[in-house]
């Protein structure tokens, strides 16, 4: 199964980005969970607005589907100022080297001209702030990733702070939850709110083909069920990599090209939507020769214990 059809994956689909924009809250008071980042931001954006500047650029960086761009949305609401978004694909090399001179001193150089008009045009620009947004900060060039004056590692979300974000989507889809039914749909929600209003839509879905006026703890831990999203998040994706790592190669350690190539995915997308969730969960761990599955792992899917002399 690749990663457009998992049911859990990270990836946006242009359905769950107008369901996105429709939850998305408008200022830092309203945004749940990323405490540290929020009262950091809060504090950047208010010393700013205070001394009539703009913000400085800030990049954020961390897992799929932890708001990332909601973030940069109410961080321009906070601002008081419009934001214009694009992709980093659409950036080319030349182009990054064109930003160092926007971000740090606010004018770029246009070359016009043919042959011997050839000329540079020094264009200054207005004050702006530059808000990035990516899953792996490491793989930015040093000299851009230098011109971010305010870099915020976003978190997996607790199991509360999901809650209270499932409550609140349930109230933009006009679906009613009980409260054990949220709790355990947190639970499962890999820690990441865009996986928690993919999976309430689909208990939902349950939930109404069943005549419920509120989605309830026996329908959540059944429709999960067939979902094949297990008591910690896993989906069989998860699953069948860890199984293959256990079962081919003893447990590992396994390279990561090595796993990619058996699960089917690249590299990058093993490294950035399966692999963090693991690590954090205490699913594998990460070596110089590559990665293990941990005894966690092994009681989780039922296998006895991984014999360590």
């Amino acid at each position: 199964m690749n990663e457009e059809e998992r049911i859990i994956g990270a990836e946006s689909s242009e359905e769950d980005e107008t369901i996105e924009l429709s939850l998305r809250p408008q200022l830092l008071a309203q945004y749940i969970g990323q405490d540290k980042v929020k009262s950091e931001m809060k504090i950047y954006i208010k010393a700013a607005k205070q001394r009539d500047e703009a913000l400085d650029h800030v990049l954020l960086y961390g897992p799929p589907g932890l708001g990332k761009t909601t973030l940069a949305f109410v961080i321009a609401n906070e601002m008081g100022v419009h934001l214009k978004s694009t992709s980093g694909p659409a950036i080319e090399k030349a182009g990054e080297e064109v930003l160092y001179s926007a971000m740090e001193d606010f004018y770029i150089d246009i070359v016009v001209g043919v042959g011997q008009t050839t000329h540079a045009v020094h264009v200054p620009l207005p004050p702006f702030t530059l808000i990035g947004a990516t899953t792996r900060a490491g793989q930015l060039s040093a000299p851009l990733r230098d011109r971010f004056g305010i870099i915020e590692h976003m978190q997996y979300y607790s199991v509360e702070d999901l809650e209270k974000i499932i409550q609140r989507s349930s109230v933009v889809f006009n679906t009613k939850i009980d409260p054990e039914a949220a709790i355990e749909l947190a639970r499962r929600s890999r820690g990441t709110p865009r996986v928690a209003n993919r999976l309430l839509k689909r208990v939902r879905d349950f939930a109404e083909v069943k005549g419920e006026e509120a989605i309830s703890l026996v329908t959540t831990k059944h429709s999960l069920h067939l979902l094949e999203v297990d008591d910690e998040g896993l989906d069989q994706t998860d699953r069948k990599l860890l199984r293959m790592m256990i079962e081919n190669y003893g447990g590992g350690p396994v390279g990561i090209k090595t796993i990619a190539a058996n699960v089917g995915e690249d590299t990058d997308t093993i490294e950035e939507v399966y692999e963090p969730y693991l690590l954090q969960k205490g699913f594998i761990t990460r070596t110089p020769r590559g990665r293990s599955v941990t005894q966690k792992a092994y009681l989780q899917l039922g296998y006895p214990p991984k014999d360590e002399k």
